[in-house]
């Protein structure tokens, strides 16, 4: 018996191993590949925390704002397909199929010696699945479509893309230096948040429930002016609508609009070493395009409560204004500063406590401000001196301000011996230490604090690569 068993899984095996075997044969005529990567691994401990487990120090709501040396680890992976055409002006043409791969965990640690239990946290996404088409047959003509990281520049020491983050799914075109695109990121269900216009309701056309989106409809247009070989200024408008549901929808929902102006100028700067710049931007949204908070900049993430009366954001408001500059003094020292201004308001008639869709108190009103700056010291080509230095303050309502003041100091080994401030890959030995005001002690307003305790001084350590090859 047990032989015939035997006989039953190797016959089993070797068919399998013939299929494998022929569709093995199978040739892959696509050879235009490439692979890029980012990512941030290592590990944090905090001595004031009991259990020591590693744990950022910035003022809570304000993502990365205040540094993000102490932030979690994450992994994107990029395979990108390119294909070519067969037109006469093929070498002009460029058209990619991109995917994004991203893996991060939401309760602690996803790498290494991990089991089902300990990656309940782990989060998988792709954020990115698109096909962009540049320069079709040799024009001026670029076109997308899919789901996208849509966003430019930032302030990378606080991972903060500032101005025209429009990271959704969606499409586009692009004519020279003017495009236009829509956007539509319905696919997040705002009831967990409770800060923004609902997208679910129930459809009940069939005499049934079932959950369905309304959604949102966000128009962007961008033009971009050369000035000079040294100066660009690049106009922003957007357009956001939500339809309204009420013949066959429980609850019913009115609809909602909102605008979008915002100005940006990039100015390259005469220093010793190139590469140094200075950016500006003020950015303006209106009713429902609002957005701007928890360290997102994306304006359809809308901030604060509706109106009682009609459930709208009429009203409502954002204006954020960003200083970022980096000057390459020498090849023995960068700096690179910045400063961000944020003021919301939601769309309820009260700058302190309101009511969201969902019976939920939440704050109508709130102002955010973060100014640092990091110190690059090439000690030599391969070891540098990285120090930061960050003031943050966030006033929810009427609460009393919440600040901190957070000092890092970052021996960074570089393999690539690269005199940049953007040479990668980096392996960082993180010592941090952060100052609490009352208000952010008592009120335990960080991660931190919300571990180890009303505390005045937080510190943490820890050891980390970052890289990046796109």
């Amino acid at each position: 018996m047990k032989q015939n068993v035997f006989y039953k899984y190797f016959s089993a095996m070797v068919l399998l191993l013939s299929a494998i075997s022929v569709h093995s044969q199978i040739v892959i005529k696509n050879k235009n590949f490439s692979f890029g990567t980012t990512g941030r691994i290592g590990f944090g401990y905090s001595p004031d925390i009991e259990g020591h487990t590693g744990r950022q120090l910035n003022l809570l709501n304000q993502g990365s704002l205040g540094g993000r040396m102490d932030q979690g680890d994450y992994v994107d992976l990029l395979p990108s397909f390119h294909f070519i055409p067969v037109n006469a002006n093929k070498e002009s043409t460029e058209i990619d199929f991109q995917v994004r791969l991203a893996f991060y965990s939401s309760n602690g640690t996803f790498l290494g010696n991990v089991n089902s239990g300990s990656t309940d946290g782990m989060i998988v996404s792709l954020p990115e699945a698109f096909v962009e088409a540049r320069n079709i047959v040799g024009s001026p003509w670029t076109v997308w479509a899919g789901a996208r990281y849509m966003r430019y520049d930032d302030v990378h020491i606080a991972d903060y893309f500032y101005f025209d983050d429009h990271s959704s799914q969606g499409f586009g075109i692009k004519y020279k230096n003017s495009s236009f695109s829509m956007f539509f990121p319905a696919a997040i269900d705002t009831t967990s948040s409770g800060n923004a216009t609902p997208y679910s309701y129930s459809n009940i056309i069939s005499g049934n429930k079932f959950l369905t989106y309304r959604q949102r409809e966000v128009m962007v247009a961008e033009q971009s002016f050369i000035l000079s070989q040294k100066h660009l200024i690049k106009l922003l408008a957007e357009y956001h609508h939500v339809p309204a549901v009420s013949k066959n929808a429980d609850p019913a929902f009115p609809s909602d609009n909102g605008f979008v102006a915002g100005v940006k100028i990039n100015s390259e700067l005469e220093t010793r070493k190139t590469g140094s710049f200075n950016q500006f931007s003020v950015r303006y949204g209106t009713g429902i395009a609002n957005g701007g908070d928890n360290g997102n900049t994306q304006t359809w993430r809308t901030f604060g409560a509706p109106q009682a009366d009609n459930q709208t954001y009429k009203g409502a408001y954002s204006f954020t204004m960003v200083e970022h500059l980096m000057l390459n003094l020498s090849d023995k020292i960068s700096l690179n500063p910045y400063a961000v201004y944020t003021q919301s308001k939601g769309g309820a008639n009260t700058n302190g406590m309101a009511t969201d869709f969902y019976d939920k108190s939440i704050y109508n009103y709130k102002t955010d401000l973060a100014i640092g700056t990091r110190v690059i010291y090439y000690l030599t080509n391969w070891f540098h001196l990285v120090s930061e230095l960050h003031y943050t303050a966030r006033k929810d309502s009427y609460n009393p301000i919440a600040s901190m003041v957070k000092f890092a100091f970052a021996p960074t080994i570089v393999p690539t011996a690269e005199r940049s401030p953007w040479a990668r890959p980096h392996l960082r030995f993180i010592a941090e230490v952060s100052r609490y005001n009352d208000y952010a002690k008592d009120a335990m307003y960080s991660s931190f604090l919300q571990q180890a305790g009303q505390k005045r001084i937080g510190t943490y350590f820890g050891v980390r690569s970052e890289w990046w090859v796109f």
